[in-house]
């Protein structure tokens, strides 16, 4: 199946309402039993044909009533206000899974959502240091969440741990942090001290190829 040609390289980041170490990547239930939280990214260098999507964000929204792969999801879209309407269809083109190979990330994303809320375009502010562990997204009137190093309980230092993922369809490497969210958008949810993977990524129509 031929695609666009499209390409995204830069900062990743997934915050969610599990436990540190997000039971999904390890193909488990949810702590919770169900699954609220967010992706995306910023977007250093990115292309979707020849339209430009250098310096822009875009993030995603979820909640499912249970496990990723049993579906019945609800997502929204959160793009960059800054985008041009060439950029947001190009960006909701890249979300939509048609121009992804099957088993790739944005294709799995199209079919485990049953309810695609209408997008939302708003000023983003984007902090991000992977190294430290430290990010925060502030979206006025839709999404609020800071990331931090997780603390060890007894002393209080912080407590790093890396996960390497060699075939992950999201990222291939990330560092685990703490998470707090505050989203109230279409998908309306709250968390203290939950799991965020940190990680620079490429994707691909193939993939994640870095």
């Amino acid at each position: 199946m031929a695609h666009a040609n499209w390409r995204l390289e830069g900062e990743w980041i997934k915050n969610c309402n599990c436990a540190f170490g997000c039971p999904c990547d390890f193909n488990a239930r949810p702590t919770n039993g169900e699954c609220k939280g967010l992706l995306g990214m910023r977007i250093s260098k990115g292309n979707f044909n020849e339209t430009s999507l250098d310096g822009l964000c875009f993030f995603v929204t979820v909640q499912f009533p249970g496990p990723l792969h049993e579906g019945n999801g609800q997502a929204q879209a959160i793009i960059d206000e800054r985008a041009t309407p060439a950029q947001r269809d190009a960006l909701l083109a890249i979300m939509s899974g048609q121009n992804s190979d099957e088993g790739t990330l944005f294709n799995i994303f199209s079919m485990i959502v049953s309810t695609m809320h209408e997008p939302v375009y708003a000023p983003v502010q984007f902090s991000f240091d992977m190294d430290a562990r430290l990010a925060r997204i502030t979206i006025p009137g839709v999404l609020e969440t800071d990331v931090e190093p997780i603390r060890n309980p007894v002393t209080g230092a912080p407590h790093r741990i890396r996960v390497v993922m060699p075939e992950g369809f999201e990222h291939l490497e990330g560092e685990v942090a703490a998470a707090n969210i505050h989203s109230t958008g279409a998908n309306r949810f709250d968390t203290r001290g939950s799991h965020s993977t940190l990680a620079r990524v490429v994707q691909t129509p193939q993939g994640v190829a870095g």
